[in-house]
């Protein structure tokens, strides 16, 4: 299980410097959150205000007229607070909605462009709770996290001038409780901040787990180790209860502090405006007044401690966040492509060594998965691609594509270094029919053209035809527009198979490259895909890997591959009369299927 690191410390200034350039584009909207929300600190500063002069003035000289006018002005002035709360409540929420989207649209267009090493060392999971889980994180520091901070800081500015403006011992002795709650709260951040970072650690690894475990669902049935997964799910579950747990007890040991200390406040108020009411230098309205400061007062505060936490798991959420945006484990394009209107199919690999694991300070002590491969591929000329598995004959591929960039020599297509070519204008050409064929929730339509305006449903339609999935297409329910399930799970092998391969010929590739393409299918299917393979193979320059041998005999060129080298390159004959691997492979081979036909020979008899 991989651990998420621990970076960076509760406020980061670099870090919210970087955040606040997603407001940007709303810099207006933001200005205007602003003012409405000292608006709103205004108007619910001066809220007890009234009350001191209804009781001192009006109830005091007994003037009615002077009350209502008070209690029509004080009810006046809540509705248009009330108006003006629900503009600034909304804005904000608006204001955090789109900024949300474009950093989440920002983070899934990283994820597009990062390549294939990349993914092998980052679980699934993990970046799934990047997309989700801390940016929504974000969202609540947006929305009600950098604007509104700023009606909490004027609401205390508001009532602390009332205060010292009616009786300044008065307010003076109301704050003098403020050293213990200031200390409190070091206390609640220092130790709050190590819990809330654990929750998202934990958060990530449920989401790692619940991916790989419902991938492999069948798997763990299969051979019953549901109970193992169950307990260790449980292990990860019960980390990341106690984790809350543990950010919940240091919640709940400072809000009912905070309230303690306010109380404390309050009985000093009462105390001391008691004693000096007896002698007149306080009147009740101002008692009065005082008191609903005081509760005032409490409220923004444990507001901006709420707002505390936000921006504290806000930090940790945009430090993994920020990590994965700057994280460059791309292939990048150049600078100045080479421009490749049209593609003959030539194919040249020139003494290149690649491994996935590469030293750079040490190459010797790489783990080469191709060493020294050189090989060319005229346009329309088949070649095949044998040797056991882990031989690199994948990894050719891999190379050929740009999923990996080779550390030594060159990758040719009709003669221009493929490092001079943009990666989109090199893949257009190519075509890739793999093993394990991927399917999209959608339809029939949508997984073969994936969504390109280019291809026509009449062209979709004769992709079909011409490899033969029409066949059990055409019985579907839906025919071309039946439901696809989330990786095709509603569709055999065999036919997952038949609509990769129509898939490949809707786009019409010069290129075109098949990576144990038919292992997976039936022998009827096998045939019928044979058939197809011939006619998609015809003016295209292909490349076949196959552990069948029977099914390349009549490739121009096979290359065969041992531990990352090229030990013998030639026709199915040549290689037959060299006596070397392949002779040996296709002797095995033949045996295997001659043993095959003994045994259901004798189950017939």
């Amino acid at each position: 299980m991989h651990e998420e690191e621990i970076l960076g410390k509760a406020y980061d200034g670099r870090l919210m410097r970087r955040l606040l350039t997603y407001l940007r584009p709303y810099r207006i909207y933001v200005a205007l959150g602003i003012v409405l929300s000292i608006v709103v600190s205004a108007m619910e500063a001066v809220r007890p205000y009234f009350v001191k002069i209804a009781v001192d003035q009006d109830i005091a000289h007994h003037d009615k007229h002077g009350l209502l006018m008070t209690t029509l002005a004080f009810l006046g002035l809540m509705m248009v607070r009330a108006v003006v709360q629900y503009l600034n409540t909304y804005l904000t929420q608006w204001i955090g909605q789109r900024t949300i989207f474009d950093l989440r649209m920002q983070v899934f267009s990283h994820l597009q462009r990062l390549g294939a090493r990349f993914y092998d060392r980052n679980p699934i999971g993990r970046l799934i709770t990047r997309v989700t889980n801390d940016v929504e994180v974000l969202n609540e520091m947006f929305s009600s996290g950098i604007v509104m901070v700023f009606s909490d800081v004027f609401t205390i500015i508001g009532i602390l001038y009332f205060m010292f403006s009616m009786d300044w011992r008065l307010a003076g002795l109301s704050l003098s409780v403020l050293p213990f709650l200031f200390y409190g709260t070091f206390l609640f951040r220092r130790k709050a901040r190590g819990a809330y970072r654990e929750v998202r650690i934990q958060i990530a690894r449920i989401n790692a787990f619940m991916q790989e475990h419902m991938t492999g669902m069948m798997v763990d049935q299969v051979f019953n180790r549901e109970r193992r997964a169950y307990d260790e799910f449980l292990q990860i579950n019960a980390a990341h209860r106690d984790a809350n747990i543990k950010s919940i007890f240091y919640y709940a040991l400072f809000y009912p502090s905070v309230d303690l200390i306010g109380a404390v406040a309050v009985g000093i108020i009462i105390w001391y405006a008691g004693v000096q009411s007896l002698s007149g230098a306080v009147t009740i309205g101002t008692v009065m007044a005082f008191l609903q400061f005081n509760e005032m007062f409490w409220r923004p505060i444990r507001d901006l401690s709420e707002k505390y936490n936000i921006m504290q798991t806000a930090m940790a959420s945009s430090e993994r966040l920020f990590k994965l945006l700057d994280d460059q484990t791309l292939i990048p394009d150049p600078e100045h492509p080479v421009e490749l209107p049209a593609l003959r199919g030539d194919i040249e690999f020139r003494n290149v060594w690649f491994a996935y694991n590469y030293n750079a300070k040490e190459p010797e002590k790489s783990e080469w998965v191709l060493k020294d491969v050189s090989f060319t591929i005229k346009a329309g000329q088949t070649a095949a691609f044998v040797g056991h598995t882990g031989a690199g004959k994948t990894s050719v591929i891999s190379l050929l594509t740009r999923f990996y960039d080779v550390q030594r020599g060159e990758i040719l297509i009709d003669g221009i270094n493929i490092k001079n070519l943009r990666q989109a204008d090199l893949r257009k050409h190519i075509a890739v029919v793999l093993q394990d064929v991927f399917l999209f929730s959608g339809d029939i339509t949508s997984n073969i053209g994936l969504g390109d305006a280019t291809i026509s449903p009449e062209r979709i339609r004769a992709a079909a035809r011409v490899v033969g999935a029409n066949r059990f297409i055409e019985r579907l329910p839906g025919q071309y527009l039946e439901v696809v399930r989330e990786r095709g799970s509603t569709l055999s092998v065999g036919q997952k198979q038949l609509i990769s391969f129509a898939r490949a010929l809707a786009y019409h590739p010069r290129i075109l490259v098949l990576d144990e393409a038919t292992s997976s299918v039936d022998t009827e299917t096998e045939q019928l895909i044979q058939q197809a393979i011939r006619k998609l193979l015809q003016g295209r320059t292909s490349i076949v890997i196959a552990h069948r041998l029977s099914t390349i005999q009549s490739a121009g060129k096979i290359i065969v591959m041992h531990k990352g080298e090229i030990r013998e390159m030639g026709t199915h004959q040549e290689l037959l009369a060299l006596g070397g691997i392949y002779s040996t492979l296709y002797q095995l081979q033949y045996k295997d299927q001659e043993m095959e036909a003994r045994k259901i020979g004798n189950l017939s008899d």
